[in-house]
């Protein structure tokens, strides 16, 4: 059994040791990772005020976990097809945030797409190459254009039976930003709070940012070496799960709008203000190639990305984000 008791470790693996020496790290298991508050050693009298902001990642699970039939979220998916009504608030909030996203990035962001992961066996991990009628039915329980959001009632509509919502691409991010509200809140200055190796959201950063380097489980080598001052870091990659078949690999991440595995990019970093926006980004980026970071990134100040197209090619960097400097590349 995993302990839901919060932690204390040191030695937190970046690049370089705070002047004092040490890190002091407090985590917890909770959305299937390791959630983490990293503080430095001077600032042990924010342990408290660390373990009370895990308990926001465990709040924000509960509520849009699809792997618990008690979750807010786990409700509209059962009732959507009827109409769910009196969605939680905040529930709902997040969810006209990703219809908006989705709009934004042409559809490559959809948190509808769980029908394609069950498919293909990425939701279960068992995954397998589906013949092509599945897809094409699976598909057509996809897309946000099929969802009914009325901000009077807070219901959600479903426009066909089978549709499923699901937040992974932007929970852990969400979860990084309560958490780093109930630390500003008890007055915590400089924190780095983290979801596993892919989400990070940084709270002050001194000297000069928190040191962070950008990994992919594809690549041997950091992709990049930044400091971030009061921003948020979120990678995505196609290197989780995978399945292989007749010499092709395919990745877990689905492009809603063909059905297939994404490919072209083997891994995408966005950072910026908010750690749900890193999170679903990147995941938008990793979908919808260059193309669509070079645009975003030009219409949406403070807002960098760094996409890895090809290991043997350098990495492509676009746009800028104030509170982050690149030391490698440069």
């Amino acid at each position: 059994m995993i302990s839901r008791r919060a932690l204390l470790a040191l030695d937190f693996d970046v690049p370089h040791r705070p002047a004092d020496g040490a890190w002091l790290r407090v985590h917890r298991t909770a959305m299937a990772c390791r959630v983490e508050v990293t503080l430095e050693q001077r600032d042990g009298d924010w342990i408290c005020a660390a373990t009370e902001a895990l308990d926001e990642a465990d709040r924000v699970e509960s509520l849009l976990t699809i792997f618990r039939d008690s979750s807010e979220l786990s409700r509209v998916n059962r009732e959507a097809s009827t109409g769910c009504e009196n969605v939680d608030a905040e529930v709902f909030a997040i969810l006209q945030r990703c219809a908006l996203l989705t709009a934004d990035t042409d559809g490559a962001f959809d948190i509808t797409s769980t029908p394609l992961s069950r498919c293909w066996g990425f939701l279960r991990r068992d995954g397998r190459v589906p013949p092509d009628e599945a897809i094409r039915e699976a598909q057509a329980c996809v897309g946000m254009s099929l969802v009914a959001l009325d901000g009077e009632r807070r219901s959600v509509t479903f426009a066909v039976d089978g549709m499923e919502l699901n937040l992974n691409a932007i929970g852990k991010g969400y979860a990084l930003d309560r958490m780093a509200g109930a630390l500003d809140a008890r007055g915590v200055r400089r924190a780095l709070v983290s979801a596993g190796g892919s989400s990070v959201r940084a709270i002050g950063g001194s000297p000069g940012g928190w040191p962070i380097d950008v990994r992919s489980p594809l690549l041997d080598a950091a992709i990049a070496r930044l400091r971030l001052r009061d921003g948020a870091l979120g990678t995505s990659g196609a290197g989780e799960q995978f399945v292989v078949e007749d010499g092709t690999r395919y990745g877990h991440v689905i492009d809603p709008r063909s059905g297939w595995p994404a490919t072209g990019v083997i891994s995408a970093s966005v950072v910026t203000r908010e750690a749900a926006m890193a999170d679903a980004l990147s995941t938008a980026f990793l979908i919808g190639g260059t193309a669509l970071a070079e645009r975003y990134c030009g219409e949406h100040p403070d807002t960098l990305a760094l996409l890895v197209t090809d290991p043997s090619e350098p990495v492509r960097v676009y746009g800028g984000y104030a509170g982050a400097r690149l030391e490698h590349p440069p």
